[in-house]
């Protein structure tokens, strides 16, 4: 089934215009938490505690706002959790200054940042038809690369033309409509999680083994996310002129390739099983990873940062649908939150990480973006028996 037909289907726009209006805050907030506060004349150590406060918050309300999607049903989070959030950055916008303020509705506004990620892929099944669902989870992620260029895009343009606290209002205005969309949904609406399975007890997803190694190996993608922007511009600063636009060109070639990747992964018909795809296109994008040690010239440079970027949007398309088949009964939509976070987590420490060896080398910081795919696909590979469904398992 092709896009097109995907797009023709009932709620499907729709839903994917809700989410992507709603996750835009999500690319914006590090960035205009620093250029709000920086503009109020905060020190860079409370800049830096307000960001950190945002993101420890966001992974913490993330699988915790999962876990009420399952017990309670989706309008109702998405609903509250935007209003909540929106009070965070309306505090954030009226006291950029305060050593109070700043950090607290930084810290509300990762805490009750909408789970549409979660609850779109909890969805997907409910609303296209079970062949359609590759190129449903394809679409979802390649529309994430429009998130990793779009949101800081959207940040400089606002700020530049008006203020970094308009920014925040306006990520504020995107969290609520986007919520309001595909709340209002009818498959929203009717989404309701399937009974708890008793084994899922307080860990929830997971008390699934392999889905616990799935999502670490994910982080080793996360990590070489992070890392990669870091030798992107720190590459950039070292090679004055080699490159228009210098490292924002390198992470928009990475950020192409995967939406490439993402589409041609969708439009392809499989044969392997889900588990035998995703630890296939972890090791893909560990090898695509590994050229950019060389660390050629610009022009050779920019053809890498491409092909290091196609494997990871079709490794996220696949482990989406695995994550769904792991997850024990009625915890799917928790499940995909820890799927952000630790994704996220990964992304944190590989550029914090890379950032403290820029002033070694570069040489250290390239071997640092690859050492978390090469990790991760590792992992995967290993325990690749492990990823396996139950049910998979069982009738083989």
């Amino acid at each position: 089934m092709g896009y097109a037909a995907l797009l023709r289907a009932p709620h499907v726009t729709r839903l994917l215009v809700g989410t992507l209006i709603g996750r835009l805050p999500a690319g914006m907030t590090a960035l205009v938490i620093a250029l709000a506060l920086r503009e109020a004349g905060t020190p860079y150590s409370r800049i830096g505690l307000a960001t950190a406060a945002y993101a420890i918050a966001a992974a913490i309300g993330g699988p915790a706002l999962g876990r009420i999607v399952d017990l309670t049903g989706q309008p109702r989070v998405l609903l509250a959790s935007a209003t909540l959030a929106g009070g965070g950055y309306a505090l954030l916008a009226l006291a950029p200054g305060s050593p109070v303020a700043a950090p607290l509705g930084a810290a509300i506004a990762g805490l009750c940042m909408p789970p549409l990620e979660p609850c779109l892929r909890s969805l997907w099944p409910d609303v296209v038809e079970e062949e359609q669902l590759d190129t449903a989870y394809a679409f979802d992620s390649a529309s994430q690369q429009v998130l990793y260029v779009a949101g800081p895009l959207a940040v400089a343009g606002i700020a530049a033309a008006f203020s970094p606290s308009t920014a925040l209002w306006t990520a504020a205005a995107l969290g609520l409509v986007g919520s309001l969309v595909v709340a209002t949904t009818a498959p929203a609406r009717q989404w309701q999680a399937p009974p708890r399975a008793e084994s899922a007890g307080l860990l929830g997803p997971l008390r699934s083994p392999g889905l616990v190694l799935l999502l670490v190996g994910l982080s080793g993608a996360g990590w070489t996310v992070g890392a990669q922007a870091v030798l992107f511009i720190a590459y950039a600063e070292r090679h004055p002129g080699g490159l228009p636009g210098g490292g924002g060109t390198l992470l928009a070639l990475a950020a192409l390739a995967g939406l490439l990747g993402a589409l041609a992964y969708g439009a392809a018909s499989w044969k392997a099983d889900t588990a035998t795809r995703t630890w296939v296109l972890a090791v893909v994008m560990a090898a695509g990873s590994l050229p950019l040690l060389l660390l050629p010239g610009p022009l050779p440079m920019a053809a890498l940062a491409f092909v290091s970027g196609l494997g990871l949007a079709p490794l996220l398309a696949a482990a989406f649908v695995l994550v769904a088949e792991l997850a024990p009964a009625g915890t799917v939509t928790e499940a995909f939150a820890w799927l952000v976070t630790l994704f996220a987590t990964g992304n944190a420490a590989g550029s914090a990480t890379s950032g403290l060896l820029v002033d070694t080398s570069l040489q250290a910081v390239a071997l640092c973006s690859v050492a978390g795919i090469a990790l991760g696909g590792l992992l995967l590979l290993a325990t690749r028996s492990r990823l396996r469904p139950a049910r998979v398992v069982l009738a083989a």
